[in-house]
This record gives structure tokens, sequence and C-alpha cells, in this order.
């Protein structure tokens, strides 16, 4: 009977054992389902009112290490993609989950029809300055999600105002990239299905300003001592804002694009013309004309809010 037993015990063993390991197999197999994802590059608006344009050539955009699918060498004016205005890079066959790790191959000497340069900043007057990185290769770390949706659009926001530096001391304009690392820094992405829009007008009655910039941060995040001085080797004004608008137009508007899901403050700020110069002037004191809380503005997926101010004049720093 207890041998009996024994080889039943190791009959009904085996037969668990190739059970569990049939599917196992069968899992192994099973291809993890993955969806179109499309990449797309916007830009913050850079505050120098001597370039006309920024034209950058992007030879390669990759994922993980993966180069996306359909992309070929192009040229473009990144400072045009403002207010939400995209370029589309190309497509990818994604699995859902989160994302760390893109890669731009920038061509600085050559353009896509093989003119030089290939990067460059166009001046008010038509000039080329040529601008370049220490590295062709600009790693982009900050994360991403793709969704269990075929509607992925990832935006790359490319940070004109962070990104390039005009040398100072110089008799002629002499623009750059700022240091590779400053690069990065100023490049975000996020993908659009998670992100909302904060938009409104300007009321400046008292003419305080010849040009406003509105900065969003993150709640808490804004020190005014801190920001308004420039930061790090290229010396960044509001170096921390997530993200800008420039107020203009007929009706003194702004538009600020694709905010992640969280809460924000708003900043205004006033800039004075000397000549072809524009120079940080004041924070503004604003109000909202909206009943808006413009130091806690909580935004969620898809929401587009208004937020419209009065300038009630400048703050002491």
């Amino acid at each position: 009977m207890k041998t009996l037993l024994k080889n039943l015990g190791i009959i009904f063993g085996t037969m668990l054992l190739i059970v569990s390991c049939s599917d196992n197999n069968e899992n192994d197999n099973v291809e993890k389902e993955s969806y179109q994802t499309t990449l797309k590059m916007t830009d913050a608006p850079i505050d120098n009112a001597k370039v006309e344009a920024v034209f950058i050539t992007v030879s390669d955009v990759k994922v993980n290490g993966n180069s996306i699918e359909g992309f070929s060498k192009t040229t473009f004016d990144l400072s045009a993609l403002v207010n939400g205005q995209t370029k589309t890079l190309g497509n990818l066959q994604m699995e859902a989950g989160t994302y760390s790790n893109i890669e731009l191959v920038l061509d600085y000497a050559n353009d896509m029809n093989g003119n030089s340069p290939g990067c460059y900043v166009e001046m008010a007057d038509g000039t080329k300055d040529r601008i370049e990185a220490s590295s062709n290769t600009v790693d982009i770390t900050d994360s991403f999600e793709v969704f269990a949706t075929n509607t992925n659009e990832i935006i790359i926001d490319f940070d004109l105002r962070k990104t390039i530096k005009e040398e100072q001391g110089t008799l002629e304009s002499d623009f750059d990239f700022v240091t590779l690392s400053e690069l990065s820094a100023g490049i975000r992405t996020v993908n659009k299905e998670a992100t909302g829009e904060i938009s409104g007008t300007v009321n400046d009655s008292q003419d305080t300003s010849d040009k406003i910039v509105v900065y969003a941060y993150e709640k808490g995040t804004y020190n005014a001592e801190v920001e308004t001085q420039g930061q790090g080797e290229s010396s960044i004004r509001f170096a921390n804002a997530v993200t800008s608008a420039e107020v203009g137009g007929i009706n003194n508007s702004y538009s600020l694009n694709f905010l992640a899901e969280g809460e924000y403050e708003l900043i205004f700020a006033s800039y004075t013309q000397d000549g072809t110069e524009f120079y940080f002037n004041s924070q503004l004191e604003v109000e909202s004309t909206t009943g808006l809380d413009l130091g806690a503005i909580n935004i969620t997926s898809a929401l587009q809010l208004s937020a419209n101010v009065t300038v009630t004049g400048t703050a002491s720093l």
C-alpha cells in the first residue's frame, strides 16, 4: 500500500510539473501587444528680438535605441512650433508602459538638402549663425508613458528659451546651444493624452511692459530670488519653469500647452526693450478676472482652462 501511494504521488507530481511547464511555455509564446505611437516636436518661444527663426536638422530619432519608423532626415524652423503647433517626426509600435530614453541625432553641418549649416539661428537681417553642441546626440532623459491605445502622441518640447544662448560681450550676434547637460534638461516629453492647457489674456492698462512672458511652474517650486537670476553655466533665467508663452496679438493673449496633469502656478514677467534687445524688468502683480487661484491651478487631461488677468503693478524682488 505504501509503495502504491508513493508511486501515485510521483505520477501526480509529474503531471502537475508537465501542466505547469506547458502553461509557462504558452505564456512565453504570447507576444505583448504594442500600440501605434506618434512622436511630435513643439517649442516654447525664445525671448530674443534679434532671432527671426531657429532651424535644426534632425538626422535620426531613437527610442530605447530603436529608430522611429518612417523617419528621414529633416530640417525645420523650431521657433515656429509655438502655441500648440507641432511637427510630426514619425511613428513607432510601442508596448504600454513608461519610457525614459529618447535620443535626437542632430546634423550641425548640413541640412536635409545638403546645404550648410544644418542647425542655425536666422537673424532678423537674414544672416545665419551656425549653432552646435559638444555632441550631435542629445539624450532626453525626461520620462513619458505609452497607454494601451492607438492614439498615443508623444510631445517633445524643445524649449528654445532654455536651449539657445547668446554669447555676451561680442560686437556681432553669436548664438549657440547651451551645454549638453543643459540642452538635455531643456527638453521635456509628455503624452498629449495626459495633458491640459491654460490660455488667457492679459490686460495691461498701465502699460508696464514692452513684452510680457507667462511662465508655468509646478506648484511650490517657484523661488523669485533664484528664478529671476541667471542659473547654470549658461545663465538661464526662469530655468525651472515647465513651459512659457509670450503675450501677444490683438487681444494680448497667451497659451501654455501640453501641461502634464498636476498643480501649477503662473508667473507673469515684464520685459523692457532697448533697441533689438529685451531685458527682464520685474515680476508683475496680477489679478485673475475669472476668479481663478493663479497659485494653485489644477490641470487634468484634456482640460482647457481660461486664465484671464489684469496687471495691477510690479513686484519688488
